[in-house]
């Protein structure tokens, strides 16, 4: 094969912090300096407010919803990115009558730690 590709399983996806997901790391063919899921916030559902030691980013695939970070309200749409910096309290609102689609990525120093150093030893080997 060409090239590796996780499918999206619609009826396998977890339930976490409030939403559908699917991780996508770790991915035995990728060593990458960060995590991954899909998630999905089905209609009028709100996600859980949490934060946490890693940096995050939203990219909006499908539909429109609201973040809620440290109080304030933004419209997130299709096609925007969103960046958490760590210890920011956010969650997702999809108070719509769509499905809200979005990937997430995060990352800390000991992701990139790790990546580093699994790439050191590939290349001294």
């Amino acid at each position: 094969m060409a090239v590796d590709i996780v499918h999206l399983q619609h009826d396998n996806l977890l339930y976490e912090y409030g939403l559908h997901t699917q991780r996508l790391q770790p991915w035995a063919v990728l060593n990458a300096p960060f995590e991954s899921s899909w998630a999905l916030a089905m209609p009028r559902t709100r996600s859980t407010l949490h934060s946490h030691h890693e940096h995050e980013i939203f990219i909006a695939v499908r539909g429109s919803a609201v973040i809620e970070c440290d109080g304030d309200e933004t419209p997130f749409a299709a096609g925007d990115v969103a960046f958490f910096q760590p210890g920011k309290r956010h969650r997702l609102l999809n108070d719509g009558d769509q499905e809200f689609m979005f990937y997430s990525v995060w990352w800390d120093e000991e992701m990139s730690e790790r990546f580093l150093a699994q790439n050191r030893a590939k290349t001294q080997a």
